[in-house]
């Protein structure tokens, strides 16, 4: 496991796209149907630096979430896009556009000058389904504007358990698959690398990159008050995991962790 690096608060708004919105359950079950029910919450995540880095940066995460009372905890997998769904169905099948930011690495947070991958804006869409109560499948395509330019694409399983709908656990593998354009920023090393280096010239190719698992669990402590945590990890595979840059400055173990907790108040529509 890398240490841990410098606080990024920078990188806040980036981090808590996917994470954190952990709506709570009611307040009052005498309110109308038109009323809603706000979350507003705050924790703390740390992710790897960049794709590949050993150390580990921890950023706050503020979060926002509204709902109509009545309706039950939904589920959304901390490691998820962004997204939203169309058809607007809690259970069985549903689409829509996702999207996620990946901050700059630079080269000197490697510990080589292999070069920059600069800010992107990660854009696409989702299609998800529940193959009974307690498994929900989903997957994800998106393209990078700007930085690194490459497609993405992640398949996520989960088996996820309910308690009187105040409790949601999950657990589930992960696989992340790319094209060589995303591989070569983050794991390539080019000509003017190499001749910088003296590293020997690295193109990884396109395909599954790294495969992992998480597990979640949120928690309602009253009506008003809630607590989420989350643990991942993903191994880099192939030509992700025999990159130089990955072999001599990083880790093909990615960790990540998560602590949060909500504040749900109603709010009545006059």
């Amino acid at each position: 496991m890398g240490k841990f690096g410098r606080v990024a608060f920078g990188s806040a708004f980036a981090a808590a796209l996917p994470f954190l919105i952990w709506p709570a359950q009611a307040q009052d079950q005498a309110t109308t149907s038109r009323d809603w029910l706000v979350t507003l919450g705050l924790g703390a995540r740390a992710n790897p630096q960049y794709p590949g880095s050993k150390t580990l940066v921890i950023a706050p995460i503020p979060s926002f979430a509204i709902r109509h009372v009545g309706d039950p905890l939904p589920f959304s997998a901390p490691d998820q896009s962004a997204s939203v769904a169309v058809l607007g169905h809690r259970d069985g099948f549903d689409f829509g556009p996702a999207g996620n930011i990946r901050l700059k690495r630079d080269q000197d947070d490697v510990g080589a000058p292999v070069g920059n991958v600069g800010f992107t804006v990660e854009a696409g869409a989702f299609v998800r389904t529940w193959v009974g109560p307690h498994l929900r499948l989903r997957a994800e395509g998106r393209k990078g504007i700007g930085g690194h330019h490459g497609l993405l694409g992640d398949l996520l399983a989960d088996y996820v358990l309910r308690d009187d709908d105040r409790t949601i656990f999950s657990i589930g593998p992960r696989l992340h698959f790319a094209d060589d354009r995303f591989e070569n920023a983050y794991f390539g090393i080019s000509r003017a690398a190499s001749a910088r280096t003296g590293i020997p010239v690295y193109r990884p190719g396109s395909g599954l990159y790294a495969v992992g698992a998480v597990t979640s669990i949120v928690h309602q402590l009253s009506p008003t008050w809630g607590v989420n945590a989350f643990a991942g990890y993903n191994r880099l595979v192939r030509g992700a995991a025999d990159s130089p840059i990955v072999r001599r400055f990083g880790s093909r173990d990615q960790l990540s962790a998560g602590v949060g907790i909500t504040y749900t108040f109603a709010y009545h529509r006059h």
